[in-house]
């Protein structure tokens, strides 16, 4: 039996630092209207006091990369939210990618196939991959793939539309990032 193809390695320390920091991402983003709505999301995110806890009493730094693009509707409902979890924490630091500028670290987050965005990619302190989420919480994945293999897309973005009216605090996402931070910076397995 042939053995399967080896992907090269990422240099992920090399790929973090080509990013950009939020603020000049959303400042070289082509949609004014969906900058201000990000930084508006960013800034009114609520945070449970033991969130702020936890975020700011990481055992070590977390990195992470955004694979994002301001015209996407799913970067625009969840980087506010990444985004307030680092602002929260000292020791999280994300960059900002495109999906042109690394399209062979993208090509391994693919979702069913698919280019969806946003594409968070969780980094420990020695820059070791330890997970990733997107482009939706975990419930909508799977309610997007129910709706593929049945063949009815519509009415499955219909019930993703309806989990979001009904966590719109986004707590689902909240909790979803949090567990992978937290793998990220844990200090014994």
């Amino acid at each position: 039996m042939p053995r399967p193809p080896i992907l090269p390695l990422i240099e992920w320390r090399r790929v973090f630092d080509s990013g950009l920091i939020y603020a000049a991402w959303i400042a070289a983003g082509d949609n004014r209207d969906h900058a201000q709505k990000m930084e508006e999301m960013r800034r009114s995110q609520p945070l449970d006091a033991h969130v702020m806890g936890l975020l700011g009493a990481l055992a070590r730094p977390v990195h992470v990369i955004a694979i994002a693009e301001d015209w996407c509707g799913d970067v625009v409902r969840h980087v506010p939210v990444l985004e307030a979890l680092a602002d929260a924490a000292p020791n999280l630091k994300t960059r900002y990618i495109a999906r042109a500028q690394w399209p062979d670290v993208f090509a391994r987050f693919l979702t069913n196939g698919g280019e969806a965005i946003p594409k968070f990619i969780f980094l420990s302190d020695q820059f070791v991959e330890c997970g990733n989420w997107g482009p939706m919480p975990a419930d909508c994945r799977e309610l997007i793939a129910r709706g593929k293999a049945c063949g009815d897309g519509g009415a499955a973005r219909q019930k993703v539309s309806a989990l979001y009216a009904a966590d719109d605090i986004k707590r689902t996402v909240v909790n979803e990032l949090l567990a992978l931070i937290d793998i990220a910076s844990s200090t014994t397995p």
